[in-house]
């Protein structure tokens, strides 16, 4: 019998020696949607192999989605490849041994400020209708909280308060009604379980990665894009916590804070349980995306940074561009543009979202 130890693709070995793991759609089992068509396919493998003659490839799914996981050792040449095939950089244990892949959608950037005024909004993205009224600078903006954002609607470009935090995948609301469920059966309480998922909360998903999820493709069109104007983001710097203490963050944003914007998704009068006590609830939301850290980011989080688009050239693409065109903008921020910022005032802490009751 082989030693599995051996084996070429053996996970630990993909890991080590090949550290850099590219993830690539590939199809959906159900509909036989595929991302590329034959030759194009034979294309992908054999451009990893030029760049990069020690790759290696294994399957992975989510649900019916199926994908290639491309591995380097070589970081210049994952990066050519994720661009020359939109692909994505994920980390080395996002994928299980069984090949499910569980996307890190809401490990990043759960805290920010934005603390310019309306008319710096409207002027950046030419946005030609104002819903806020009397817009208050906000010192921290975190989850389930109404923020700015400027979207497009039928009306027109349109700056408007709506609440973070994006509709939550089908199976996240399932598994967690299910534990739930066993949870009270444990307990000798009844169960409808129906009932039981209708009312799951759901506090929503404030970052979106993996854009080639079917839960998200439906909201990639123009009409459901928006942009979310910020000054400073924070991510939790575990390296600097105080024995006995709380993690404190690092902030990012522009030397002088001026305003910019993260690249975002908005969904209109979606109907479900944000808090227990508010019960169901039919409101907006918008959520941004992210990808891979630059490398003013990466020294404090080395998973993921927001999306930010660095121009008004880059607004109006993320606006109004089709998709195969705004996809390219799910890139990291340059280096020059962002840097570490002096602690906010009063300081905030990484703290987990807030509670659902």
């Amino acid at each position: 019998m082989a030693d599995r130890r051996d084996n070429p693709l053996a996970r630990w070995r993909l890991n080590s020696l090949l550290p850099h793991h590219v993830i690539i759609f590939w199809g959906n089992y159900t509909t036989g949607e595929s991302a590329h068509h034959f030759r194009q396919r034979g294309e992908i493998i054999n451009s990893a192999i030029a760049m990069d003659q020690a790759s290696k490839f294994y399957a992975a799914s989510v649900e019916w989605d199926q994908y290639l996981v491309f591995c380097f050792g070589s970081r210049e040449a994952a990066t050519q490849f994720r661009d020359r095939w939109n692909g994505q950089f994920i980390d080395t244990d996002e994928v299980s041994r069984k090949g499910v892949w569980t996307p890190r959608e809401g490990d990043v950037c759960n805290l920010y400020r934005m603390m310019s005024n309306q008319q710096a909004i409207r002027a950046i993205t030419r946005a030609m209708i104002d819903s806020t009224g009397n817009m208050e600078p906000q010192q921290e903006i975190w989850p389930d909280r109404m923020a700015p954002i400027v979207r497009n609607t039928p009306a027109g470009r349109e700056l408007a308060n709506v609440r973070w935090g994006l509709p939550s995948s089908s199976k996240a609301l399932l598994d967690a009604a299910t534990k739930r469920a066993d949870g009270l059966r444990k307990k000798g309480k009844p169960v409808d379980f129906d009932e039981l998922l209708r009312m799951e909360p759901d506090g929503g998903t404030t970052n979106v990665r993996n854009v080639s999820s079917k839960h998200w493709k439906r909201w990639l069109g123009v009409e459901n894009r928006c942009v979310v104007p910020f000054t400073r983001f924070a991510e939790p710097d575990p390296a600097n916590k105080p024995d006995g203490g709380r993690t404190p963050n690092a902030w990012f944003g522009a030397p002088d804070e001026s305003l910019m914007c993260f690249a975002g998704l908005w969904v209109p009068q979606w109907t479900s349980v944000r808090k227990i006590k508010e019960g169901l609830i039919t409101t907006d939301l918008f959520g941004f995306l992210t990808t891979e850290p630059n490398a003013i980011v990466a020294p404090i989080h080395q998973k993921a940074m927001p999306v930010i688009l660095g121009n008004q050239e880059d607004i109006e693409m993320w606006l109004t561009a089709p998709w195969e065109e705004a996809s390219r903008l799910q890139r990291p921020l340059a280096d020059d543009r962002i840097v570490l910022l002096p602690a906010a005032e009063p300081l905030a802490a990484a703290d987990p979202q807030p509670a659902l009751i």
